[in-house]
């Protein structure tokens, strides 16, 4: 009897979305790092490298990017499968979908900032009604709502900012 191998052929998209995986990954542990001044609000650092992914290679690598970063940053922070990860989950998917429909908009009036603020308001929604449904069942989740739409508000527009800079100024294209 012999063994069998499998080899899987590794194409140059894998290895692209692999290198913009690990820098996503890399953010989302050093914001684990950072000190929130309430639990929910992050700055959502590893946001920046999915937009610099949308807009430079479109919306499938994307996706592969954010939920790959979802579920191994769950897995090196060590939350895989505790509420925190599916609230991330949640909130991935629902930034997903907003980003899907944006980069159908017109790019001349939806830029990375905007598209940054569609998703980031998506991102809080999705994690506020898996709350509701899962983890707070009642309404008085949404109370936070205000809160919670300010901080997307922020860091929507400065994850949105600096992903227009790395797009314009520094990384380079590696197609």
């Amino acid at each position: 009897m012999t063994p069998s191998t499998i080899e899987l052929p590794v194409t140059e998209d894998d290895r692209r979305i692999a290198r913009y995986t690990a820098m996503a990954i890399a953010l989302t542990v050093a914001e684990a790092a950072l000190p929130s001044p309430l639990p929910g609000i992050k700055p959502g650092l590893a946001n920046i490298i999915v937009l610099v992914v949308l807009l430079r290679h479109g919306w499938r690598d994307a996706a592969w990017v954010s939920l790959l970063r979802v579920v191994a940053g769950g897995l090196v922070i060590g939350q895989l499968f505790a509420p925190g990860f599916f609230l991330a989950l949640a909130g991935a998917v629902s930034s997903l979908a907003a980003l899907f429909l944006a980069v159908r908009l017109p790019r001349r009036w939806f830029g990375a900032v905007t598209i940054s603020l569609l998703a980031a308001f998506a991102h809080i929604g999705g994690q506020l009604v898996l709350a509701r449904l899962w983890l707070v069942p009642h309404d008085g989740v949404f109370y936070l709502a205000p809160l919670f739409a300010t901080a997307a508000l922020a860091f929507g527009t400065i994850n949105g900012l600096i992903a227009a800079h790395l797009l314009a100024a520094v990384l380079p294209h590696t197609d």
